[in-house]
């Protein structure tokens, strides 16, 4: 079980921006890369989210820990679960929200995204899949998709006022903190 190190940008935004490929067989390499991203999230405790690209690996998977869902309550984040060759069937109820990526370590941003997605793909064992998601559990499965198509959430932040850091006050309270330039906003 490798844990791989998560790109950063700026230093890899070439690779992040790459367009995944589909997976075409389940063979043990993928299995092997959904393992190494199911380890890496898991051991990252503020992740929800990780996209194959994100590993450097340009293959259509992503892991998701969703909070919602028949066996879930309040907003603590299930197990990690498969998506591959996730494909966005319906998207709507666009509304701003917070996002943020392992790739932008401490960097957080207000973006447009739909809080309904209905998702078709592939499961771990490679049943065909066709899922809703809704409020935050759509917001980071269509964060995880985009990373397949080499879109960051950089990209969804509509200016620098979008943008902040969180930091812990002389009290110990976390706060936002606006960000100051120079960040990359947008594509190269």
């Amino acid at each position: 079980m490798a844990i791989r190190e998560i790109l950063l940008y700026p230093q890899h935004s070439a690779a992040l921006r790459r367009k995944s490929e589909p997976i075409a067989s389940f063979s043990a390499s993928v299995k092997r890369v959904i393992r190494d991203l199911k380890d890496t999230l898991m051991s990252r405790p503020d992740g929800v989210g990780l996209a194959a690209p994100q590993v450097n690996v340009h293959q259509r998977a992503a892991i998701v820990r969703l909070r919602a869902g028949p066996s879930r309550q309040g907003s603590e984040a299930g197990p990690p679960v498969a998506l591959i060759n996730p494909q966005i069937v319906e998207a709507r109820n666009e509304q701003k929200d917070s996002d943020g990526c392992l790739s932008f370590p401490g960097l957080y941003g207000r973006t447009i995204r739909p809080h309904y997605l209905r998702v078709s793909g592939l499961d771990e064992q490679g049943r065909p899949f066709d899922w809703v998601f809704e409020s935050f559990d759509a917001v980071v499965v269509h964060h995880e998709i985009d990373h397949l198509d080499g879109v960051l959430f950089i990209d969804r932040i509509e200016g620098l006022e979008d943008l902040y850091r969180v930091h812990a006050d002389g009290s110990g309270h976390l706060v936002r903190a606006p960000v100051k330039l120079p960040v990359p906003l947008g594509r190269e």
